[in-house]
């Protein structure tokens, strides 16, 4: 017998499974499976290993840890569940498996394409734009809250807001959260709110649940609600991977109750901390406008001289050119007294005595000149006195005159610048006084009676 070399066409088992589980992952797009699960085992790594079966058949499947932390339920032996994954091979047993991407508990399909085919009605009715929602309040007067009393959502919520801003008040607006009826009486809830408008915001909450749990707040009622209310609404409905329509109406979205508390209410501690902040800032900046405003009054005070310090020094003024004017005269008396004599002596003339007459009599006329000069700037003297003191405010006000300033300070010139009922001050000689405007006219005016 002959045996031909075929070694080239031999190919290993880790090959074989290579190719196979390539063929089942290309071949075989993602499907949604129904079945049973059996023979549930929850590995220490978190993935689950399980089979999926039938009546009459079964397949093994792996749901890894990051996809099984996102289920909003936990997988139970003898479960009814819908799959979806990836066919695939397990190449070091030549296992045939599924490798699950999602799941859900069997029958839920059909609430998850109502919720689908709801919201892509309602967000092509614009019910979702981003456009349409407003801003939340900065400091709510009043926060308003719709859910059941009987809640964990709502001892969060209130437990939140206690502790964030125990000032503002809460009115709840209760409603059940679940069962047949549940949406209806939601939005009814959420309708008598908008009407009443006793507060600034709303919070619509519940606690996590399964998507029957929370099927109420996927009702096209609720979020027509929501979108109608004057209010700003804010949804805290399930977990964080919980989404529901009335989450898309809301004005802004809350992973969870306690978020939602957290997003209406301004923090206490916070703004005790800004006020802080704010008073400090504000004492420092009082500080240094006192100190700029104080500096600038010293400087002023330096500027400020008193009409009497003027006049003494234009009296000063007067007393030195006085004597400079006396020294002047003397010292040309006496020179024109050397001058003359010197002649006098040169010229030794008959005529010598008419000409020291004439220069006696020069002398006395210049003497006479020159106190002339000393009385005329001594008048004018006098005279800059006199007007420096008819210009002095306090001479006036000692006459029974006053000065009329408004409370601002600003001094009233005329009656243009007064009102009837106005509060103004008399500044007089001695002291001051408050009056109020019972009349103003003007100089031509005529009392009315």
């Amino acid at each position: 017998m002959l045996f031909t070399d075929q070694s080239a066409d031999i190919i290993s088992v880790s090959t074989l499974n290579r190719m196979a589980r390539s063929l089942l992952e290309n071949g075989l797009p993602p499907q949604w499976i129904g079945g049973e699960i059996s023979n549930l085992t929850l590995a220490a790594s978190g993935h689950a290993y399980f089979s999926l079966k039938d009546a009459s058949a079964q397949v093994r499947c792996v749901m890894f840890r990051q996809r099984l932390s996102r289920l909003a339920f936990t997988p139970r032996e003898g479960m009814q569940v819908e799959l979806r994954g990836t066919v695939t091979l397990y190449e070091a047993r030549g296992d045939y498996q599924i490798a699950v991407d999602t799941m859900r508990e069997a029958g839920l399909g059909r609430l998850f394409e109502a919720y689908d085919r709801l919201r892509r009605r309602l967000a092509e009715e614009g019910l979702f734009d981003e456009a349409r929602k407003r801003a939340l309040p900065s400091h709510p007067r009043a926060i308003g809250i719709v859910t059941s009393p009987a809640a964990a959502a709502l001892r969060d919520v209130v437990t939140t807001l206690r502790r964030r801003m125990p000032s503002i008040p809460l009115v709840l607006y209760p409603t059940p959260v679940q069962g047949s009826d549940a949406g209806r009486q939601i939005a009814q809830a959420i309708a008598t709110a908008s009407r009443r408008g006793e507060v600034d915001v709303l919070i619509v909450c519940r606690g996590g649940g399964s998507i029957e749990d929370l099927w109420a707040f996927n009702e096209e009622a609720v979020a027509r609600a929501i979108v109608a209310c004057r209010i700003p609404v804010v949804s805290g409905v399930g977990h964080e991977t919980d989404t529901t329509i009335a989450d898309f109406a809301a004005d802004r979205r809350a992973p969870t109750p306690t978020a939602a508390a957290e997003l209406v209410s301004p923090s206490r501690d916070a703004m005790q901390f800004q006020l802080e902040r704010s008073r400090r800032a504000l004492i420092r900046a009082l500080s240094r406008l006192i100190t700029d405003k104080q500096q600038r009054l010293d400087f002023c005070a330096r500027r400020l001289a008193h009409p009497g310090e003027r006049i003494r020094a234009q009296h000063r003024q007067l007393e030195q050119a006085n004597s400079r004017l006396r020294y002047l005269i003397h010292a040309r008396l006496t020179l024109a007294r050397s001058r003359s004599d010197a002649l006098a002596k040169r010229l030794r003339r008959p005529d010598l005595a008419a000409r020291a007459a004439r220069l006696r009599a020069l002398e006395t006329h210049l003497a006479q000149h020159a106190t002339a000069a000393g009385s005329a700037r001594q008048l004018q003297l006098a005279r800059l006195e006199a007007a420096l003191e008819a210009m002095n405010p306090h001479a006036v006000l000692s006459r029974g005159y006053a000065i009329v300033r408004n409370d601002h300070g600003e001094t009233v010139r005329g009656v243009e610048q007064l009102s009837n009922g106005e509060h103004v001050t008399l500044q007089l000689a001695h002291g001051e006084a408050g009056a109020r405007i019972e009349l103003a006219r003007g100089a031509q005016g005529q009392l009315p009676f």
